[in-house]
């Protein structure tokens, strides 16, 4: 396991974090600074990097473990905290009866430096306009996606995590998410944590955390 890290401002300090299956842990104690930029989060089939990403979004709790993002500490202040995180499992029908224009107007209450405008842009730019006033159970597995990905992208969040953000999409929007993830790499002062087996081509990496084969 490695930690490689090119950045010098910090978001979030996380230690002591570990992953187990049944008795056998997968990896940890793991101690995570992450610097503002795009992360990348590799390993193996199963090496637990969703749940990396769930750990640091504070939406899975690890005992004895302390994460601070953007001053704000997840066992001190659990709502404040979980409004500077974005993590969506991109496999969940938790929203499946719910119209993704009206998941876009509860994602905007549930993180207060929703951006209107990047939202917008990115619907049109992906494609959604025509997928809005549909519930989400019927849209493909992509278009629910690009839902998930528009969403975290104008969440504002401090801490942003996507998990394998490129599967299922289209080239086009390969390349819209692409091309804002460079320019995230290039001037955001957020920290967005990728979970994938490779890097994003030609989008410059913060940091790199191999969690092994």
């Amino acid at each position: 396991m490695s930690a490689e890290s090119v950045s010098n401002t910090p978001v979030l300090h996380a230690r002591g974090l570990r992953c187990s299956v049944g008795p056998h842990t997968l990896w940890g104690p793991l101690d995570v600074q992450l610097q503002s930029g795009v992360t990348l989060v590799t390993g193996g089939e199963g090496r637990g990097k969703s749940s990396l990403l769930r750990m640091l979004a504070g939406d899975l709790a690890v005992a004895g473990s302390s994460l601070q993002l953007a001053g704000t500490g997840l066992q001190s202040q659990p709502a404040q905290y979980r409004q500077k995180a974005f993590w969506m499992d991109p496999r969940t029908s938790a929203w499946d009866q719910t119209p993704a224009a009206q998941f876009f107007q509860q994602s905007r209450r549930q993180w207060p430096q929703w951006n209107v405008e990047l939202c917008a842009e990115l619907v049109s730019a992906l494609g959604l306009e025509e997928h809005l006033p549909k519930p989400m159970y019927m849209l493909s597995t992509g278009s629910k996606r690009k839902v998930w990905i528009t969403a975290a992208c104008a969440s504002g969040a401090e801490l942003t995590c996507l998990d394998e953000p490129f599967a299922a999409l289209d080239r086009g929007s390969i390349r819209t998410i692409t091309e804002l993830l460079q320019d995230a790499a290039a001037h955001s002062p957020r920290a967005w944590v990728l979970a994938d087996y490779e890097a994003p081509a030609g989008v410059p990496l913060a940091a790199t955390i191999d969690l092994g084969h």
